[in-house]
């Protein structure tokens, strides 16, 4: 009797073990399907931001001075990209608490391939010649990549992150999404100014003369950075103050030229923008950027971008990469 109970007893530590085991395995399997899942959410925002949106917004500037042709097989092209990523996002995997997460970034992606769908059937008319009437067309559509952008933020991105937290998961970030550059592009004279190179003020004169911005030089204190592949190393914490120097490269002076800077490092983008007020042509002017929250000895890409200016062209010198590692 003493020898069956002893066996008795071992057998239900046995199976005490056994259901720890495999209750630590269904969760360590539930958390790393949530962290896919998170992941995949984040290269698919990643890519539509740089695939799509800033292709597209750098095609529609002063698209009316290029071929027509060319502007729209490349905006089909884009839609096409749109496309693919919309039908990524109904593919992908999905753990059962980010259901609600879910319905809500294919409402993203369909409401983005709508605006690129409707823009491109769009663009035959502005490039024809019509591009007043067809501005007005084009902001509306501009909504639609607003709408979703405001989704993303609002419900995507916070659903996403409360159910990592409740299932034990913290500090794994979701990587932002903003399609639509800036607001202005939600008022048919900016648009009208941007696509055809007319003035908002005066939409019946075409802007003459030279238009553009090159990136000179970007700095942190004292260190300026030198382009991709060089590893930069800058210390002084993770809140480091970019310093910018933007040349007016046209014959015109400018206004409102924004200057954007962007990090990743560690799975994570961090953002910000300065607004220069005016350039004046063939002078030089630093723009001062703070940044927070960057991790420190990491590798880090770092993107420059000078967004294009009406009646602009060339946009090779608007932009800057370099590669660093954040110290103390």
């Amino acid at each position: 009797m003493v020898r069956r109970r002893i066996a008795a007893g071992v057998a239900v530590v046995l199976l005490i073990v056994i259901v720890l085991v495999i209750n630590g395995c269904l969760k360590s399997q539930k958390q790393q399907s949530l962290k896919d899942y998170n992941r995949n959410v984040s290269q698919l925002a990643q890519e539509s931001d740089e695939q799509v949106s800033r292709p597209l917004f750098a095609t529609l500037t002063n698209a009316t001075s290029k071929p027509a042709l060319e502007v729209e097989g490349q905006i089909d092209q884009l839609r096409m990209q749109a496309q693919k990523i919309d039908e990524r996002a109904k593919s992908l995997s999905v753990p059962g608490e980010m259901t609600s997460a879910q319905q809500d970034l294919l409402l993203v992606y369909d409401l983005r391939l709508e605006g690129m769908t409707k823009l491109a059937a769009l663009m035959p008319t502005a490039l024809g010649g019509q591009s007043k009437q067809a501005s007005t067309l084009i902001a509306g559509d501009m909504e639609i990549f607003l709408a979703s952008d405001v989704i993303y933020s609002q419900r995507v991105v916070p659903l996403i992150q409360q159910t990592l937290a409740s299932n034990g998961i913290h500090g794994l970030s979701t990587t932002a999404s903003r399609f639509l550059p800036n607001l202005g592009w939600l008022e048919p004279n900016t648009v009208l100014s941007r696509i055809s190179g007319q003035s908002a003020a005066a939409s019946s004169q075409t802007v003459t003369g030279n238009h553009g911005s090159a990136l000179i030089s970007t700095s942190v204190g004292t260190n300026t950075l030198e382009g991709e592949p060089t590893l930069n190393h800058i210390s002084g914490g993770s809140n480091p103050t970019f310093t910018t120097t933007v040349e007016n490269s046209g014959e015109v002076a400018q206004t409102d030229v924004k200057v954007d800077v962007t990090v990743t490092a560690g799975g994570k983008q961090f953002k910000a923008s300065k607004v220069i007020n005016m350039t004046e042509p063939g002078k030089k002017v630093n723009a001062e950027i703070p940044l927070a929250g960057v991790p420190l000895g990491v590798a880090s890409k770092i993107e420059v971008y000078v967004e294009p200016v009406p009646g602009e062209n060339d946009l090779e010198n608007n932009k800057g990469t370099y590669l660093a590692i954040f110290g103390a």
